[in-house]
Protein backbone atom coordinates (compact mmCIF):
# COMPACT_ATOMS: atom_id res chain seq x y z
CA UNK A 1 0.00 0.00 0.00
CA UNK A 2 2.03 3.16 -1.31
CA UNK A 3 0.96 6.47 0.23
CA UNK A 4 -0.03 9.26 -1.78
CA UNK A 5 0.88 12.06 0.48
CA UNK A 6 4.10 11.71 2.81
CA UNK A 7 3.92 13.73 6.33
CA UNK A 8 7.09 13.21 7.52
CA UNK A 9 9.04 10.51 9.73
CA UNK A 10 8.79 8.97 13.03
CA UNK A 11 11.76 7.38 14.76
CA UNK A 12 12.88 7.17 10.80
CA UNK A 13 9.94 5.41 9.73
CA UNK A 14 7.84 7.57 6.73
CA UNK A 15 4.40 7.94 7.30
CA UNK A 16 2.14 8.72 4.53
CA UNK A 17 -1.59 9.27 3.45
CA UNK A 18 -3.54 7.26 0.96
CA UNK A 19 -6.27 8.82 -0.88
CA UNK A 20 -8.46 6.44 0.56
CA UNK A 21 -7.92 7.73 4.31
CA UNK A 22 -9.34 11.69 3.36
CA UNK A 23 -12.75 9.56 1.89
CA UNK A 24 -12.86 7.18 5.69
CA UNK A 25 -12.26 10.45 7.62
CA UNK A 26 -14.95 12.19 5.93
CA UNK A 27 -17.40 9.37 6.68
CA UNK A 28 -15.75 8.51 10.44
CA UNK A 29 -16.20 12.61 11.14
CA UNK A 30 -19.72 12.54 9.43
CA UNK A 31 -21.15 9.62 11.52
CA UNK A 32 -19.60 11.03 14.24
CA UNK A 33 -21.53 14.22 14.29
CA UNK A 34 -24.71 12.97 12.90
CA UNK A 35 -25.25 10.13 14.59
CA UNK A 36 -23.31 9.10 17.56
CA UNK A 37 -22.44 11.92 19.58
CA UNK A 38 -25.71 13.51 18.94
CA UNK A 39 -27.90 10.33 20.59
CA UNK A 40 -25.21 9.57 23.25
CA UNK A 41 -24.81 13.49 24.63
CA UNK A 42 -28.26 15.13 23.07
CA UNK A 43 -27.54 18.19 25.48
CA UNK A 44 -24.91 19.77 23.23
CA UNK A 45 -24.98 21.92 20.39
CA UNK A 46 -24.84 21.15 16.42
CA UNK A 47 -21.19 23.05 16.19
CA UNK A 48 -20.12 21.11 18.53
CA UNK A 49 -20.82 18.03 17.12
CA UNK A 50 -18.88 18.58 14.20
CA UNK A 51 -16.13 19.93 16.13
CA UNK A 52 -15.86 17.31 18.66
CA UNK A 53 -16.08 14.49 15.93
CA UNK A 54 -13.41 16.29 13.83
CA UNK A 55 -11.03 15.95 17.05
CA UNK A 56 -12.12 12.29 17.60
CA UNK A 57 -11.73 11.00 14.12
CA UNK A 58 -8.01 12.63 14.37
CA UNK A 59 -7.12 10.81 17.62
CA UNK A 60 -8.43 7.84 15.83
CA UNK A 61 -6.21 7.79 13.27
CA UNK A 62 -3.62 8.80 15.63
CA UNK A 63 -4.40 5.76 17.66
CA UNK A 64 -4.14 3.53 14.05
CA UNK A 65 -0.49 5.08 13.98
CA UNK A 66 0.52 4.34 17.11
CA UNK A 67 -0.65 0.49 16.65
CA UNK A 68 1.54 0.36 13.75
CA UNK A 69 4.20 1.99 15.28
CA UNK A 70 4.24 -0.66 17.52
CA UNK A 71 4.63 -2.74 15.07
CA UNK A 72 7.30 -1.12 13.47
CA UNK A 73 9.42 -0.18 16.40
CA UNK A 74 9.43 -3.79 17.74
CA UNK A 75 10.51 -4.72 13.91
CA UNK A 76 13.83 -2.48 13.76
CA UNK A 77 14.19 -3.85 17.29
CA UNK A 78 14.41 -7.25 15.64
CA UNK A 79 17.03 -5.81 12.48
CA UNK A 80 14.08 -5.77 9.89
CA UNK A 81 13.89 -3.48 8.01
CA UNK A 82 10.13 -1.25 7.91
CA UNK A 83 9.58 0.90 4.63
CA UNK A 84 7.04 3.01 5.60
CA UNK A 85 3.13 3.08 7.19
CA UNK A 86 0.33 3.95 5.59
CA UNK A 87 -2.41 5.10 6.62
CA UNK A 88 -5.82 4.09 3.93
CA UNK A 89 -9.47 3.47 4.44
CA UNK A 90 -9.16 0.04 6.66
CA UNK A 91 -6.93 2.08 8.92
CA UNK A 92 -3.14 1.71 8.50
CA UNK A 93 -0.30 -0.71 7.69
CA UNK A 94 3.03 -1.15 8.23
CA UNK A 95 5.53 -2.19 5.62
CA UNK A 96 7.66 -4.54 6.94
CA UNK A 97 10.97 -5.00 4.69
CA UNK A 98 10.89 -9.13 4.80
CA UNK A 99 9.72 -11.83 7.25
CA UNK A 100 10.52 -12.04 10.47
CA UNK A 101 13.75 -15.18 10.67
CA UNK A 102 12.33 -16.65 13.89
CA UNK A 103 9.15 -17.60 15.63
CA UNK A 104 10.09 -15.45 18.55
CA UNK A 105 9.99 -12.30 16.40
CA UNK A 106 7.38 -12.80 14.65
CA UNK A 107 5.18 -13.01 17.66
CA UNK A 108 7.14 -9.55 19.38
CA UNK A 109 6.29 -7.69 15.87
CA UNK A 110 2.57 -9.22 15.60
CA UNK A 111 1.43 -8.70 19.38
CA UNK A 112 2.73 -5.22 19.54
CA UNK A 113 -0.24 -3.56 18.24
CA UNK A 114 -3.04 -4.73 19.56
CA UNK A 115 -1.14 -4.00 22.80
CA UNK A 116 0.24 -0.49 22.15
CA UNK A 117 -4.52 -0.31 21.49
CA UNK A 118 -4.82 -1.93 24.46
CA UNK A 119 -2.76 0.30 26.51
CA UNK A 120 -4.24 3.30 24.85
CA UNK A 121 -7.83 1.89 25.55
CA UNK A 122 -6.86 1.59 29.26
CA UNK A 123 -5.76 5.61 28.81
CA UNK A 124 -8.75 6.86 27.46
CA UNK A 125 -11.21 4.88 29.67
CA UNK A 126 -9.14 6.12 32.85
CA UNK A 127 -9.74 10.09 30.90
CA UNK A 128 -13.10 9.14 31.11
CA UNK A 129 -13.42 8.19 34.47
CA UNK A 130 -11.75 11.70 34.67
CA UNK A 131 -13.89 13.92 32.94
CA UNK A 132 -17.42 11.85 32.58
CA UNK A 133 -19.20 14.75 33.73
CA UNK A 134 -18.18 17.10 31.02
CA UNK A 135 -19.96 16.11 28.24
CA UNK A 136 -17.35 17.84 25.23
CA UNK A 137 -14.93 15.78 26.91
CA UNK A 138 -15.84 13.02 28.04
CA UNK A 139 -17.69 11.93 24.47
CA UNK A 140 -14.27 11.62 22.92
CA UNK A 141 -12.57 10.00 25.80
CA UNK A 142 -15.22 6.75 26.12
CA UNK A 143 -15.50 6.55 21.74
CA UNK A 144 -11.36 6.26 21.78
CA UNK A 145 -11.57 4.30 24.94
CA UNK A 146 -14.01 1.45 22.91
CA UNK A 147 -12.68 2.00 19.26
CA UNK A 148 -9.06 0.88 20.47
CA UNK A 149 -10.21 -1.86 22.33
CA UNK A 150 -12.23 -2.91 19.52
CA UNK A 151 -8.84 -2.50 17.21
CA UNK A 152 -7.04 -4.23 19.75
CA UNK A 153 -9.71 -7.78 19.43
CA UNK A 154 -10.55 -7.40 15.91
CA UNK A 155 -7.07 -7.32 14.69
CA UNK A 156 -6.65 -10.95 17.00
CA UNK A 157 -8.99 -12.51 15.01
CA UNK A 158 -6.80 -15.71 14.22
CA UNK A 159 -6.93 -14.98 10.15
CA UNK A 160 -3.76 -13.69 8.27
CA UNK A 161 -3.11 -10.52 7.64
CA UNK A 162 -4.57 -9.51 11.07
CA UNK A 163 -2.69 -9.59 13.83
CA UNK A 164 -3.71 -12.58 15.32
CA UNK A 165 -3.42 -14.52 12.02
CA UNK A 166 0.53 -13.58 12.48
CA UNK A 167 0.59 -14.51 15.65
CA UNK A 168 -1.24 -17.94 15.22
CA UNK A 169 1.68 -17.96 12.15
CA UNK A 170 4.67 -17.79 15.05
CA UNK A 171 2.70 -20.54 17.32
CA UNK A 172 2.98 -23.13 14.29
CA UNK A 173 6.21 -22.39 13.08
CA UNK A 174 7.24 -22.78 16.74
CA UNK A 175 5.65 -26.16 16.73
CA UNK A 176 6.23 -27.46 13.75
CA UNK A 177 9.61 -25.61 13.03
CA UNK A 178 8.16 -25.19 9.47
CA UNK A 179 8.00 -21.44 8.12
CA UNK A 180 5.51 -23.47 5.03
CA UNK A 181 3.24 -24.83 7.56
CA UNK A 182 2.68 -22.11 9.53
CA UNK A 183 2.14 -19.95 6.13
CA UNK A 184 -0.26 -22.57 5.01
CA UNK A 185 -2.24 -22.57 8.33
CA UNK A 186 -2.45 -18.87 8.65
CA UNK A 187 -3.37 -18.15 5.26
CA UNK A 188 -6.01 -21.16 5.31
CA UNK A 189 -7.45 -19.31 8.56
CA UNK A 190 -7.33 -15.97 7.08
CA UNK A 191 -9.64 -16.87 3.99
CA UNK A 192 -11.90 -18.59 6.37
CA UNK A 193 -12.12 -15.92 8.59
CA UNK A 194 -12.62 -13.54 5.03
CA UNK A 195 -15.29 -15.74 3.86
CA UNK A 196 -16.87 -15.70 7.35
CA UNK A 197 -16.80 -11.64 7.32
CA UNK A 198 -18.55 -11.91 3.43
CA UNK A 199 -21.44 -14.28 4.11
CA UNK A 200 -21.86 -12.20 7.44
CA UNK A 201 -21.94 -8.96 5.39
CA UNK A 202 -24.34 -10.89 2.67
CA UNK A 203 -26.67 -11.81 5.54
CA UNK A 204 -26.94 -8.07 6.80
CA UNK A 205 -27.50 -7.16 3.34
CA UNK A 206 -30.74 -9.33 3.42
CA UNK A 207 -31.83 -7.78 6.29
CA UNK A 208 -31.91 -4.36 4.89
CA UNK A 209 -28.88 -3.32 6.99
CA UNK A 210 -27.31 -1.78 3.96
CA UNK A 211 -23.80 0.34 4.69
CA UNK A 212 -22.77 -2.41 7.82
CA UNK A 213 -23.25 -5.11 5.36
CA UNK A 214 -21.45 -3.84 2.05
CA UNK A 215 -18.73 -3.19 4.98
CA UNK A 216 -17.84 -6.48 6.05
CA UNK A 217 -18.50 -7.78 2.73
CA UNK A 218 -15.89 -5.33 1.46
CA UNK A 219 -13.43 -6.12 4.59
CA UNK A 220 -13.59 -9.49 4.18
CA UNK A 221 -12.81 -9.00 0.37
CA UNK A 222 -9.81 -7.31 1.08
CA UNK A 223 -8.61 -10.05 3.94
CA UNK A 224 -9.46 -13.10 1.42
CA UNK A 225 -7.12 -11.28 -1.36
CA UNK A 226 -4.41 -10.41 1.61
CA UNK A 227 -4.82 -13.90 2.71
CA UNK A 228 -3.73 -15.48 -1.05
CA UNK A 229 -1.42 -13.19 -1.43
CA UNK A 230 0.65 -14.34 1.17
CA UNK A 231 0.04 -17.97 0.00
CA UNK A 232 1.25 -16.73 -3.55
CA UNK A 233 4.10 -15.17 -1.93
CA UNK A 234 5.17 -18.37 -0.11
CA UNK A 235 5.02 -20.08 -3.21
CA UNK A 236 7.28 -17.94 -5.01
CA UNK A 237 9.78 -18.28 -2.33
CA UNK A 238 9.74 -22.30 -2.32
CA UNK A 239 9.86 -22.19 -5.81
CA UNK A 240 12.99 -19.66 -6.47
CA UNK A 241 14.72 -21.53 -2.88
CA UNK A 242 18.50 -22.64 -3.93
CA UNK A 243 18.08 -20.67 -7.25
CA UNK A 244 21.03 -18.29 -8.07
CA UNK A 245 21.01 -15.00 -10.19
CA UNK A 246 23.74 -16.61 -12.40
CA UNK A 247 20.81 -18.83 -13.23
CA UNK A 248 18.05 -16.49 -14.80
CA UNK A 249 20.15 -13.21 -15.92
CA UNK A 250 20.86 -12.52 -19.44
CA UNK A 251 24.03 -11.45 -20.23
CA UNK A 252 23.19 -9.88 -24.18
CA UNK A 253 22.53 -6.70 -22.71
CA UNK A 254 23.21 -4.61 -25.88
CA UNK A 255 25.78 -1.84 -25.37
CA UNK A 256 25.34 1.84 -26.98
CA UNK A 257 27.05 4.93 -27.35
CA UNK A 258 27.18 7.65 -24.62
CA UNK A 259 26.43 10.05 -27.44
CA UNK A 260 23.44 7.96 -29.29
CA UNK A 261 20.18 10.12 -29.11
CA UNK A 262 17.55 8.68 -27.47
CA UNK A 263 14.90 8.66 -30.82
CA UNK A 264 18.08 6.57 -32.40
CA UNK A 265 17.86 4.04 -30.02
CA UNK A 266 14.02 3.72 -29.59
CA UNK A 267 13.61 3.08 -33.67
CA UNK A 268 16.58 0.85 -34.27
CA UNK A 269 16.42 -1.11 -31.04
CA UNK A 270 13.41 -0.87 -29.05
CA UNK A 271 10.66 -0.75 -31.62
CA UNK A 272 12.43 -3.52 -33.74
CA UNK A 273 14.26 -5.24 -31.70
CA UNK A 274 12.33 -5.22 -28.23
CA UNK A 275 15.49 -4.71 -25.91
CA UNK A 276 14.53 -2.63 -22.98
CA UNK A 277 17.96 -2.19 -21.24
CA UNK A 278 20.76 -0.73 -22.50
CA UNK A 279 24.89 0.16 -21.14
CA UNK A 280 26.52 2.70 -22.24
CA UNK A 281 29.80 2.80 -22.66
CA UNK A 282 32.67 4.46 -25.36
CA UNK A 283 34.88 1.39 -25.83
CA UNK A 284 35.99 -0.58 -22.86
CA UNK A 285 34.92 2.19 -20.64
CA UNK A 286 31.17 2.11 -19.34
CA UNK A 287 29.28 4.90 -17.94
CA UNK A 288 25.78 3.93 -16.93
CA UNK A 289 22.46 1.72 -17.77
CA UNK A 290 19.82 3.47 -19.63
CA UNK A 291 16.34 1.24 -19.36
CA UNK A 292 12.95 1.72 -20.97
CA UNK A 293 11.54 3.23 -18.11
CA UNK A 294 14.23 5.98 -18.18
CA UNK A 295 13.40 6.63 -21.75
CA UNK A 296 9.51 6.46 -20.76
CA UNK A 297 9.87 9.43 -17.92
CA UNK A 298 11.21 11.71 -21.02
CA UNK A 299 8.58 13.72 -23.11
CA UNK A 300 9.12 12.55 -26.80
CA UNK A 301 9.69 15.60 -28.22
CA UNK A 302 12.77 15.68 -26.23
CA UNK A 303 14.14 12.66 -27.75
CA UNK A 304 15.93 13.70 -30.77
CA UNK A 305 18.20 16.30 -28.23
CA UNK A 306 19.01 13.99 -25.23
CA UNK A 307 21.55 11.40 -25.21
CA UNK A 308 22.28 8.48 -23.67
CA UNK A 309 24.57 9.54 -21.20
CA UNK A 310 22.32 12.48 -20.39
CA UNK A 311 19.15 9.98 -19.63
CA UNK A 312 21.58 7.13 -18.22
CA UNK A 313 21.61 6.26 -14.75
CA UNK A 314 25.46 6.36 -14.00
CA UNK A 315 27.26 2.94 -12.88
CA UNK A 316 28.62 4.60 -9.44
CA UNK A 317 24.74 5.06 -8.34
CA UNK A 318 23.55 2.13 -9.90
CA UNK A 319 22.55 -0.45 -7.28
CA UNK A 320 24.61 -4.28 -7.86
CA UNK A 321 23.87 -7.35 -7.23
CA UNK A 322 26.27 -10.81 -7.53
CA UNK A 323 25.86 -13.81 -10.01
CA UNK A 324 25.99 -16.06 -6.83
CA UNK A 325 23.14 -14.30 -4.88
CA UNK A 326 19.81 -15.85 -3.82
CA UNK A 327 17.41 -14.98 -6.84
CA UNK A 328 14.85 -14.21 -3.83
CA UNK A 329 17.02 -11.86 -2.11
CA UNK A 330 17.53 -10.38 -5.57
CA UNK A 331 14.07 -9.52 -6.40
CA UNK A 332 13.76 -8.25 -2.83
CA UNK A 333 16.36 -5.80 -3.93
CA UNK A 334 14.54 -4.71 -7.24
CA UNK A 335 11.44 -4.24 -4.65
CA UNK A 336 12.93 -2.23 -2.15
CA UNK A 337 14.68 0.15 -5.26
CA UNK A 338 11.34 -0.15 -7.27
CA UNK A 339 13.18 -1.11 -10.37
CA UNK A 340 12.34 -3.80 -13.37
CA UNK A 341 16.20 -4.69 -13.38
CA UNK A 342 19.32 -4.66 -12.01
CA UNK A 343 23.42 -5.22 -13.20
CA UNK A 344 25.19 -8.32 -12.24
CA UNK A 345 28.81 -7.27 -11.19
CA UNK A 346 31.09 -9.74 -10.11
CA UNK A 347 34.42 -7.99 -9.36
CA UNK A 348 33.33 -5.00 -10.47
CA UNK A 349 32.61 -5.78 -14.05
CA UNK A 350 29.21 -6.11 -15.31
CA UNK A 351 28.80 -9.58 -16.47
CA UNK A 352 24.77 -9.35 -17.06
CA UNK A 353 21.17 -7.98 -16.07
CA UNK A 354 18.59 -9.61 -13.82
CA UNK A 355 14.58 -8.59 -14.97
CA UNK A 356 11.40 -9.33 -13.58
CA UNK A 357 10.47 -10.58 -17.52
CA UNK A 358 13.07 -12.99 -17.28
CA UNK A 359 12.27 -13.99 -13.59
CA UNK A 360 8.11 -14.72 -14.92
CA UNK A 361 9.64 -16.42 -17.69
CA UNK A 362 11.71 -18.89 -15.44
CA UNK A 363 8.69 -19.43 -13.43
CA UNK A 364 6.43 -20.26 -16.24
CA UNK A 365 9.10 -22.67 -17.65
CA UNK A 366 9.58 -23.98 -14.25
CA UNK A 367 5.34 -24.53 -14.03
CA UNK A 368 5.35 -25.88 -17.78
CA UNK A 369 7.69 -28.50 -16.80
CA UNK A 370 5.56 -29.20 -13.41
CA UNK A 371 8.53 -28.28 -11.36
Amino acid sequence: MNASIRIGKIAGIPVGLHFSWFLIFALLTWSLSSAYFPQEYPQLSGWLYVLLAAVTSIFFFASVLAHELGHSIIALRNQIPVKGITLFIFGGVAQIGQEPRSPGAEFRIAIAGPLVSLGLAGIFGLLWVVDHGIPYLAAPSIYLARINLILALFNMIPGFPLDGGRVLRSIVWWFTKSFRKATQVASVSGQLVAFGFIAFGVFLLFQGNLANGLWLAFIGWFLQNAAAATYAQMNLQESLSGVKVSQVMTSDCQQVQSLTPISQIVDERILTGGQRCFFVADEDELKGILTLKDISKLAQPKWRFTTAEQLMVPFSRLIKIDPDMELMTALQAMDQAEVAQIPVVEQGRITGMLTREQVLHYLRLRAELGI
